[in-house]
């Protein structure tokens, strides 16, 4: 649980606009989709990815990481690593599973002729959006856990984009339709809670000197 006491005490140090934009972008937030890269061998293409998700709206990227164990790139991120939560795992059974248990239905994006076309997909379950590699696109263990697949439409001569490029057409697509709808997108007041306290900590220089300071004057109140 968050102690509200201490938010309030953080959010304090934050200017007014600070706190408003806080909240803004948190109105926009969602987990109702979740976003899922398998093995990307260019890590800037998953910087990418997470850069689209913060941008959309999208709360959460998961990383599988069973062959390459890179770290985000922060330059291509810009920022985003900051304000997206990213889960981190060492197989796909494992993403599958956990997802699966979060109530995710599993979404191959794959440029088969006859997956899903993006405007014809049902937005109304909660999802969870795999892309694979740039050169293999996504393993067969994927494809074959997957509840439903998905393709972006495609009229030249090309049959697939780039991992960057598909996710943010994609991510775009479905959120703005999500926003037009009437289902529950948002995020629960506990989420957005637990959102402004870790970002309040993560815009404070020297936090730990402050929360240092804070909890040592309330076990000096709390003892006279």
């Amino acid at each position: 649980m968050i102690d509200l006491d201490y938010l309030a005490f953080l959010e304090n140090i934050l200017t007014e606009n600070r706190k408003a934009k806080f909240l803004k972008v948190l109105e926009n937030r969602t987990k109702h989709f979740t976003i899922v890269v398998e093995d990307i061998f260019q890590m800037h293409n998953a910087s990418a990815v997470m850069r689209s998700c913060e941008v959309f709206g999208i709360q959460e990227l998961n990383v599988i990481e069973q062959r390459y164990g890179k770290s985000i790139d922060k330059e291509i991120a810009m920022g985003a690593q900051k304000w997206v939560d990213i889960n981190k795992f060492d197989t796909v059974a494992n993403c599958v599973e956990t997802l699966k248990n979060k109530g995710y239905q599993i979404i191959a994006t794959t440029p088969h002729e006859n997956d899903c076309l993006m405007e014809d997909f049902d937005i109304s379950k909660p999802s969870a959006l795999f892309f694979g590699t740039e050169r293999d696109g996504l393993s067969e263990e994927i494809l074959q856990k997957a509840d439903g697949f998905l393709k972006i439409p495609m009229v030249g001569f090309t049959e697939s984009l780039n991992i960057s490029v598909s996710a943010a057409i994609i991510i775009q697509n479905l959120t703005n339709r999500l926003r037009e709808s009437n289902i529950k997108w948002h995020l629960s007041e506990q989420e957005i809670l637990e959102k402004r306290y870790a970002w309040a900590k993560s815009s404070i220089k020297d936090i730990k000197r402050i929360e240092e300071r804070y909890f040592c004057e309330i076990k000096t109140k709390a003892n006279s």
